[in-house]
């Protein structure tokens, strides 16, 4: 029986480097370290819109159903394939949490090892055990993210390791693919694309694909970015890098970006923002991303969100105009988080008569 995710023609999707081969920065003798990654959902929203009178055309790209529930995936197909090319033997991070865990299940399926830095207890157990489960060599770090890097980044420096967190370019490089698929599932580019913003990876990458398929004619226009950072983590709307960054969203829990250069580029070039939001303000997406359009992202994924909402409050947005809010990963991956923001299920007798009276009102 055949596998793998179908294309909206009907082909079997192999990947983002056999659907943009000619857009990506590989040859005949790159070998494509894949696990079927891109060609996910973009959803329209039916429900948000009346529930809290967005007078906007919104959207979700929801990459937390990428093949380790996260948009990390795009660009780490084309980092360990490169990295083969390069012959590497190992490849090496600094994580929160998406990049440990797609690092690991990549190097898996090339069949070289990884090694990962993560901080102490900072990082969601779902990403953890991704990590643990595709046989990474995980090391706990007695520090935050930005020292974890600054770690790596000594490392690649001594021993023949490849980096493969976003200052790789290969990284970016996969992950423009995002704007490329959001052209081709809404027909043009959108107005405005919002994304959240940790180490800003992200919002320079597709900031760089919406410019390429420009530039390669398969787009005539070029969307405004919005980038959302947590207020406990936000370094570049502060204009200062943060030494302990807090906030409940782990994957922007960042305090000095790599591609800090890169997303203001793109916010500058675009005419953009880049802005803050508050824990409250990204639980609250949250939870109204899952519970009014069924979509289960993780906290940070709803910095976008929220971000949305706050500049609409400020009737930033053109009344109509499409806008495209990036989901990043999957709500699996940290659902403790669940339970900061939901009643604990009611417990019942096991009798119909407990049930019913359980349910008065709701049906």
């Amino acid at each position: 029986m055949p596998t793998g995710k179908m294309s909206s023609t009907g082909a079997v999707w192999k990947g983002i480097i056999d659907k943009y081969r000619d857009l990506l920065p590989v040859t005949e003798k790159t070998p494509v370290i894949t696990l079927n990654e891109g060609n996910t959902p973009f959803i329209r929203s039916r429900n948000l819109k009346k529930k809290i009178g967005l007078d906007i055309e919104l959207y979700f790209k929801f990459d937390g159903a990428n093949p380790t529930g996260s948009f990390k995936d795009r660009g780490m197909t084309l980092a360990l394939s490169k990295a083969m090319e390069e012959g590497a033997k190992a490849v090496i991070c600094a994580s929160t949490g998406n990049t440990s865990a797609s690092a690991a299940a990549y190097a898996a399926r090339a069949g070289i090892r990884a090694i990962v830095l993560i901080p102490e207890g900072k990082i969601a157990l779902g990403k953890l055990a991704q990590a643990l489960v595709h046989g990474a060599h995980v090391l706990q770090v007695e520090g935050n993210f930005d020292e974890a890097l600054s770690i790596v980044k000594a490392l690649v420096r001594k021993y023949s390791i490849t980096l493969v967190n976003s200052i790789n370019p290969y990284r970016l490089e996969g992950q423009k693919s995002a704007a490329f698929e959001i052209c081709d599932q809404l027909g043009c580019a959108p107005g405005y694309h919002a994304l959240p913003v940790g180490n800003a990876g992200n919002i320079t990458a597709c900031w760089k694909g919406y410019k390429t398929y420009r530039d390669n004619k398969r787009t005539s226009s070029l969307p405004v970015m919005l980038g959302f950072q947590a207020a406990g983590a936000a370094p570049i709307v502060l204009g200062r890098p943060v030494e302990k960054p807090e906030t409940v969203a782990t994957a922007i829990r960042i305090g000095n970006p790599a591609s800090w250069k890169g997303a203001v580029a793109a916010r500058d070039e675009s005419g953009g923002r880049i802005d803050a939001v508050t824990d409250d303000e990204i639980l609250n997406a949250y939870k109204l991303i899952a519970s009014a359009e069924g979509i289960f992202c993780e906290p940070a994924s709803a910095a976008s969100l929220a971000g949305v909402i706050k500049l609409y409050k400020e009737n930033y947005f053109r009344p109509g105009t499409a806008v495209v809010c990036t989901l990043t990963g999957n709500g699996l991956k940290d659902p403790d988080t669940v339970f900061k923001v939901s009643e604990e299920p009611l417990k019942v007798k096991a009798d119909v008569s407990a049930v019913e009276k359980a349910i008065e009102g709701v049906i």
